[in-house]
């Protein structure tokens, strides 16, 4: 599976602005799910399909949060070569 991977420390509070060229899936994940996700397991996570932006997505609490983005297609996508996504994630921290 092909994704983005961003791992921050964030705040309750703190705001995810993320733009991106394509829609695409945009989670948010404590490690724990982070895991079952890059495993194939069942995981949750804060977030889900976007086709139009800036997405926001609120920080439930403190910790350390990983946040990943994969392109959201109706054909399918070859493995072996990374979508063409340009895209960019910016953190609002809370009170700031």
């Amino acid at each position: 599976m092909k994704f983005i991977h961003q791992r921050e420390q964030l705040n309750e509070g703190d705001l995810l602005v993320i733009q991106s060229s394509q829609p695409c899936n945009i989670r948010l994940m404590n490690d724990a799910n982070f895991r079952s996700f890059k495993n194939g397991a069942r995981h949750n996570y804060i977030g889900g399909a976007f086709e139009r932006f800036p997405a926001r997505i609120p920080v439930p609490s403190t910790g350390f949060w990983n946040i990943t983005l994969d392109t959201v297609t109706r054909r399918a996508i070859s493995v072996t070569r990374k979508p063409k996504l340009e895209y960019s994630i910016r953190i609002v921290r809370r009170g700031g």
